[in-house]
């Protein structure tokens, strides 16, 4: 055999591209409200507050007046955009097209900033009043009606998330007169929340599971006790009532959140000719804003990990 043979040893390439691990869609944009909007700012409700009904105690007596509260909240946009370039001199080297993949990547990228800004709302400052000038805050006090609170402490001291925390949520959710025949209930959960969840006996028992609607399918928690379990790894964290650092662990109506869009999604792949190479470049741009529409339609549950 020559020994010129080894001049011919190939190599072989991939012919695939792959995205590396991440979150690909949003897991959060269908548990909340959503619209489209134009302007600086926008308002997705007028809220009228209750009032009660009067005893009538005399007869033929004057007519008073009974005022409704009123309040607006508004949702204001935050802009994203994503440029990459792909330059044309690259993709003559290549064995794979990458315009596809980079635009896939693209909007997962998108779709997780619109998660955050959704997470951001949960029990950030909101805007409300007639021009959205006043700040309407989530309060972290136990005690107070705006700061509806389930101590990370309830089902075992400075405790990951269990039964007894998602029950006294959903009570707390219930005394607000929350409507759970029509509004639809969610509690996003990461890893860790969900594994705790599995050490729950009234979760993995098969007593608890089966019919219609199991808690369990295929090993994950999907919904219990009517609250539907969305996964993210991105919520936040803040300082619990027992001033541990905790994860915030949101329990909130459908129509208590809401993200509001301006003007979509825009994608463009163009070929830039005023750049050396004539690259081509693969432009995403969002605009959408998120906020909490009523703070007793929520819940925060303080989760030590």
């Amino acid at each position: 055999m020559s020994q010129n043979i080894p001049t011919w040893y190939v190599q072989q390439y991939s012919t695939n591209i792959e995205l590396l691990l991440q979150q690909k869609t949003s897991r959060l944009n269908n548990t909340v409200r959503r619209g489209s909007h134009v302007g600086k700012q926008a308002s997705p409700v007028d809220q009228v507050g209750a009032i009660a009904a009067q005893k009538v105690t005399t007869r033929f007596g004057p007519i008073g007046r009974v005022d409704a509260p009123l309040d607006r909240r508004w949702v204001f946009p935050v802009d994203y955009d994503l440029p990459q370039l792909i330059d044309k001199f690259d993709k003559l080297r290549l064995l794979t097209d990458p315009n596809s993949s980079f635009a896939q990547n693209s909007m997962a990228a998108m779709n997780r900033a619109m998660d955050d800004e959704i997470i951001g709302a949960f029990f950030g400052t909101a805007k409300t009043g007639e021009q959205g000038g006043t700040s309407t805050t989530w309060a972290t006090t136990l005690t107070t009606s705006s700061g509806q609170n389930v101590s990370v402490n309830t089902g075992g001291t400075a405790s990951n998330l269990n039964s007894s925390k998602i029950r006294e949520a959903k009570k707390t959710l219930m005394a607000a007169e929350v409507d759970l025949d029509t509004d639809m209930i969610f509690m996003p959960v990461t890893a860790s929340q969900h594994d705790a969840l599995l050490n729950e006996i009234t979760i993995i028992s098969s007593d608890f599971n089966g019919g219609e609607r199991p808690v369990l399918q295929e090993g994950k928690v999907t919904r219990w006790l009517g609250v539907n379990i969305p996964h993210t790894e991105r919520l936040t964290t803040g300082t619990a009532d027992d001033s541990s650092t905790s994860r915030q662990v949101p329990m909130y109506a459908q129509s208590g959140m809401y993200l509001g869009d301006w003007d979509g999604t825009i994608h463009d792949l163009t070929q830039r000719k005023d750049l050396q190479g004539l690259p081509y470049q693969i432009y995403d741009c969002m605009t959408f804003g998120a906020t909490r529409l009523e703070e007793r339609k929520m819940v925060r549950i303080w989760c030590k990990e």
